[in-house]
């Protein structure tokens, strides 16, 4: 009789207590689809407020892995054998991202070019640049007393080098392919959700429509894109002959896809999650993978190479067989094991570039959250008649001081102005729009640059030489050279960093904190690239949650 009673008052309490929580879920908000500001209706079919409040996180786009962000020592851990003093250990913070499994691979690269060649046919002058201007460049394979012609002619385009990581391609270049890859990338996630028609993307690429999906272009005048027919190409979510366009409340547009950050391609390589143990880290890592040495200790594949990497002068692999590392260049992507992120090739088989300009200054006094040097703060530029500007026909194009004519601009792109005075005036993080140079040691940065001006007597700590390309009167380029006495250094606001270790590098150069620099229109046989996406949301994909009696690693 007892157990019956206890039953019973046991029932009747868990029905008053989901009464009870029924009751507080519908007093205090109702449904996710009812406003907790104002108690209107959100997503009503009769208008109002419309958002995605079936939004669960971002999706994993293509061709990435995602990285969880946390706190880590920026920095060397080696000796400092260059004497360089450009990386000394700071503690940094950096929020959660995604970036590529791989390097990009020449096949990926070739899908870029075959863009650009059918939807800007090289054959018509207009567009010649375009094309030309995104090749790699074959050439950095000559050596004048080396035989490499085999890799001039065949290394973008045989299929036997498919997979292997593109080279030859400079900064500019990367940035322009991963502009390229977010507008294609989005471009099918509408297509896919219903807010474009189906294969709008073939015809365009082919020259059935006329004009092309610019991101940027959709999200602040969806009526400009391909070239101004939108209208008729949006899919089943075209509600009553109105066209229905995606907005970034919709969730369904992709961040851009970019250049990682040094500090972002740093804290990736390093991986240091694999070697967590409660709180902490259990050392600091001098390769990608754990151990002080580059070949396996494992039972399986024990004394195998873990990276593609010049072993001394003239041994760029090893003794043919057992010992070897498998390539004599660069090797296939994934030939060697991932790190505990599942990221291949952190170390060795190419070098790569990272989005920062070059400074040997890290100043984690200003910035130890997402550290970044290079930021450039933009906006679209606003016609006279009130609206985003956007390029119709008009491509702004660029002589980069090798003489390379690069398009900055495409048709169909949104046209961008630095920030001026109305987005500065009494601000306290940030009072111009360009900021590669801010607090770096030169004389420059200081709140004393009026006294130093132009004065050669009192030269800048950064002013490497600066190279002129002009046009003579037949438009042929005239190259000129900067002989002035008075250059202190090599390292100006176009020098970029690129990270890790390549096939032409000894084991010193894999250690994820070594950092070296370039000239960002300059391109080599040994350096190449890998994109990485922000995460916009949570920090982690999963609840952090307590295992009781358990280790967590």
């Amino acid at each position: 009789m007892k157990r019956t009673r206890i039953s019973a008052l046991l029932s009747a309490a868990v029905i008053a207590g989901s009464l009870s929580l029924q009751s507080c879920k519908n007093s205090g908000g109702g449904s996710k689809n009812t406003s907790r500001a104002t108690g209107w209706k959100i997503n009503a079919k009769e208008g109002g407020f419309q958002y995605n409040t079936d939004f669960k996180e971002q999706e994993t786009a293509p061709g990435l892995v995602f990285v969880e962000g946390g706190t880590f020592t920026k920095g060397k851990l080696q000796d400092d054998v260059m004497h360089d003093w450009n990386n000394t250990p700071t503690t940094q913070h950096v929020q959660s991202f995604y970036m590529d499994e791989t390097e990009v691979t020449n096949v990926m690269y070739l899908e870029y070019l075959d863009y650009l060649k059918s939807v800007y046919p090289p054959e018509n002058p207009q567009y010649t640049a375009i094309y030309e201007g995104a090749l790699p460049d074959t050439l950095v394979w000559r050596n004048r007393l080396g035989f490499n012609e085999t890799m001039t002619n065949n290394y973008l385009r045989h299929p036997a080098y498919a997979e292997y990581p593109v080279v030859g391609v400079n900064w500019v270049q990367a940035v322009q392919f991963a502009e390229w890859r977010t507008d294609r990338v989005n471009e099918a996630m509408l297509e896919r959700e219903g807010y474009l028609a189906e294969d709008v993307k073939y015809r365009a690429m082919n020259g059935e429509i006329g004009g092309t999906f610019s991101t940027e272009a959709y999200l602040n005048r969806p009526g400009s894109v391909y070239g101004g027919q939108i209208d008729s190409l949006t899919g089943k979510n075209q509600k009553d002959s109105v066209p229905s366009f995606a907005k970034r409340s919709s969730g369904i547009i992709m961040p851009e896809y970019r250049l990682p950050t040094e500090t972002e391609w740093e804290y990736a390589a390093q991986a240091l999650q694999g070697s967590r143990e409660y709180n902490n880290y259990r050392g600091r890592k001098k390769y990608p993978w754990d151990g002080d040495y580059t070949r396996n200790g494992q039972r399986v594949g024990r004394g195998d190479q873990l990276a593609n990497f010049k072993q001394g002068k003239g041994d760029y692999g090893g003794i043919a067989g057992w010992s070897d590392d498998g390539a004599d260049i660069t090797a296939e992507v994934k030939s060697y094991k991932p790190n505990d992120l599942g990221l291949y090739d952190m170390a060795g088989n190419v070098a790569e570039w990272v989005a920062d300009v070059y400074r040997p200054i890290v100043d984690d006094e200003i910035s130890d959250f997402n550290y970044f040097r290079g930021n450039i703060f933009m906006k679209a530029a606003i016609g006279e008649d009130g609206k985003v500007q956007v390029l119709r026909d008009s491509i702004v194009y660029d002589t980069l001081p090798t003489g390379k004519v690069v398009a900055v601009n495409l048709p169909g792109e949104v046209k961008m102005v630095p920030v001026g005075e109305q987005e500065t005036y009494l601000r306290t993080n940030f009072s111009k729009s360009d900021n590669r140079g801010y607090r770096d040691g030169d004389p420059s940065s200081s709140r004393f640059a009026d006294f130093y001006g132009e004065d050669e007597e009192k030269p800048a700590m950064y002013n490497s030489p600066k190279h002129k390309v002009e046009r003579d009167e037949d438009g042929e380029l005239v190259r000129q050279y900067d002989e002035s006495n008075y250059r202190t250094s090599l390292i100006n606001d176009e020098v970029r960093v690129y990270k890790g270790g390549s096939w032409r590098d000894r084991a010193y150069w894999l250690d994820p904190a070594q950092r070296r620099y370039l000239p960002q229109y300059m391109a080599t046989d040994y350096i190449g690239f890998r994109c990485a996406m922000s995460r916009v949301g949570s920090k982690s994909k999963t609840k952090n949650k307590t295992v009781r009696g358990k280790k967590v690693r």
